[in-house]
């Protein structure tokens, strides 16, 4: 009775995180599965898991509008669902490290590429995506980037990538962090 809602605060918070990666590794699972489906099969899948993230933000957004002791903390989570319906961030992974705010995740990560680029274990290309998805990520959760890490993410950094930092560094409230999911959301509808 003392808890004044913390109890229910935290159980839902847990159960949204769980929500959200439910649909990270579903998105996860289609991309590492992209080959065994045919072109209709994965985007009739991928979109079924981009509206199931729409109405995923859509309760979010609810849910925020009624309830400001969780705004901070379902903030990220708007963003890295903005950025997986944005298309900015292609390795669901990196969304789920970045909306449960995991910076040391996201460096080991970031760790085992670098060591998989010099094996030969991942190609060059995947290895830019991902390796500035994961920069990006961290400089969006506050943490300092080396002077090679930021003249990689100026060098490679793709339009998607930009737009996202650029327009996230300007969202000051959660009112305005769902007003863009809200646009991004309708885009990717139609």
């Amino acid at each position: 009775m003392a808890s004044r809602g913390a109890i229910e605060t935290s159980k839902l918070k847990q159960n949204l995180e769980e929500q959200l990666d439910r649909l990270m590794q579903q998105l996860q699972d289609l991309e590492e599965c992209r080959e065994e489906l045919d072109a209709d099969e994965y985007e009739e899948t991928k979109k079924e898991t981009l509206e199931q993230l729409s109405e995923f933000n859509d309760s979010l957004k609810k849910i925020m509008s009624g309830n400001m002791t969780l705004i901070d903390e379902l903030s990220g989570m708007q963003l890295a669902i903005q950025a997986a319906i944005s298309q900015a961030f292609k390795t669901p992974e990196v969304i789920r490290m970045f909306a449960k705010k995991q910076p040391g995740q996201l460096r080991t990560r970031l760790a085992e590429m670098d060591r998989d680029l010099m094996i030969g274990k991942l190609g060059r290309d995947l290895y830019t995506q991902q390796k500035g998805e994961i920069l990006t990520a961290l400089r969006k959760l506050g943490e300092k980037l080396t002077p090679d890490d930021e003249t990689f993410l100026s060098a490679n950094a793709g339009a998607a990538l930009s737009q996202f930092e650029r327009v996230s560094s300007d969202l000051g409230s959660g009112d305005k962090v769902f007003a863009l999911a809200s646009v991004e959301v309708e885009k990717s509808k139609q």
